[in-house]
């Protein structure tokens, strides 16, 4: 089955572009807005509207395969990309990649996938927000031409020999609504739990961690107040964002204590910190990483690291998993380009024992959402992230029925 024409349209994505540098620096909040100068290249205001490009791919027999090109909330921060402009890839899609694209036989995922995530333009690599919905659109198009799930395409491929599809745990993120959102999380029994957004020392973490403590007391009384059953105990998820790092001075024996602190907090629930520690550079935030987990380990706290910032590619995830920087791994999906490389990361993380967060951005869209949920259920992730957007209910909506319709329909067929 051939491609026979490809539409790129201008979409809206399910939240905004944020200059991190910026923010860390102590911008203050002007309603939903930044105030303040911006100090990522790239930026025209602290927070600006996300972007992205639907790619629609046409296929011989009327059948349109749909993927979008979407970048993160961070763009620019952590080695990533700079930031992605739609009118401007517009016009470089349709001069460098719809002649390539015509004619391309659509038969198996992988290696068309291979072939325009490695594909380069003037000997340089497309921007990951390219690759990401070029690789989705592929999949849906091999999806479509076999008629299976997206899910079902990605077992097979990559010889995945499961035989059963199981829903996988949903985390939710609330932004900086991290009182509300928590109790919509709470009603709607999210899996894992709240994200918090805890990117500011001075107004989010507190100097010495108080104003975390705080919320997570908060957090636990509240789910122990207003659960719908005696039974619901959702794993709390926290994102630092590197102010653990800051507050105590990049000081392990202090982060450690303090994490301990966080975790008796937390009981009965489980508790995961994303990114407490953000060095300026890989090396050094891998080196961090690594004396937290092992130190939590030694002291036999139970409190789980999750890598995020520096651990962009597929090579990168490899090198976080081989060292153990962390206990689970965020596999952030636009960050990879390819969604073949979020399928390679989440396996390689199994792989090695470490836990394979099948995440993302708010600032993407319902239809890069629903791809990468078929991916994770097809490599059986141990949470996926409920997205776009920051209120809760809608990206939690469009990831869980995506998956519970995908498991339904992928285990119907085996009867």
């Amino acid at each position: 089955m051939k491609i026979i024409n490809v539409l790129y349209t201008k979409s809206s994505t399910g939240f905004y572009f944020d200059d991190q540098q910026a923010i860390k620096a102590g911008a203050k909040h002007d309603g939903l807005l930044y105030v303040g100068e911006t100090m990522t290249p790239g930026f025209t205001r602290i927070r600006q509207s996300g972007e992205a490009v639907s790619v629609q791919l046409v296929l011989e027999n009327g059948m349109v395969a749909i993927g979008d090109c979407a970048a993160v909330q961070y763009s620019g921060a952590g080695g990533r990309d700079p930031l992605f402009l739609a009118d401007e890839a517009i016009v470089f899609l349709e001069k460098h990649i719809s002649p390539l694209l015509i004619g391309e036989e659509v038969t198996l995922f992988k290696p068309l996938a291979l072939k325009y995530d490695h594909l380069l333009v003037d000997g340089k690599r497309l921007h990951t927000a390219i690759r990401y919905g070029l690789t989705q659109a592929i999949l849906d198009a091999v999806a479509k031409v076999h008629q299976l799930t997206r899910a079902e395409v990605i077992r097979k491929e990559y010889n995945i020999t499961d035989t059963v599809y199981e829903a996988i745990p949903v985390f939710t993120q609330s932004g900086d609504d991290r009182y509300i959102n928590a109790d919509k999380m709470i009603l709607k029994e999210a899996d894992v739990l709240p994200h918090a957004l805890i990117n500011n020392v001075k107004d989010k973490l507190g100097m010495h961690g108080e104003l975390l403590l705080g919320y997570v007391k908060w957090l636990r009384d509240r789910i122990l107040s207003i659960r719908n059953r005696d039974d619901y105990y959702p794993v709390f998820h926290i994102d630092t964002y590197g102010t653990i790092g800051l507050a105590f001075n990049y000081d392990v024996e202090a982060m450690l204590q303090y994490m301990k602190t966080l975790y008796e907090a937390a009981k009965p629930f489980k508790l995961r910190i994303e990114g407490p520690v953000d060095a300026g550079n890989q090396q050094d935030t891998l080196k961090y990483l690594v004396l937290l987990t092992k130190g939590l380990d030694d002291y036999q706290v139970p409190v789980e690291i999750v890598a995020d910032e520096w651990c962009n590619t597929l090579e990168d995830i490899k090198l976080f998993a081989d060292e153990r920087g962390g206990h689970m791994i965020q596999v952030k999906t636009p960050d990879l380009g390819g969604v073949n490389n979020t399928a390679e990361a989440l396996l390689y993380c199994k792989e090695k024992g470490i836990g394979a967060y099948c995440g993302g951005t708010c600032n993407e869209t319902n239809v890069s959402a629903e791809c990468t949920t078929n991916i994770a259920i097809a490599c059986q992730a141990d949470q996926c992230l409920a997205k776009p957007g920051m209120g809760c209910d809608e990206g939690f909506m469009i990831v869980k029925n995506e998956m519970n319709r995908v498991v339904a329909l992928a285990n119907s067929r085996k009867h």
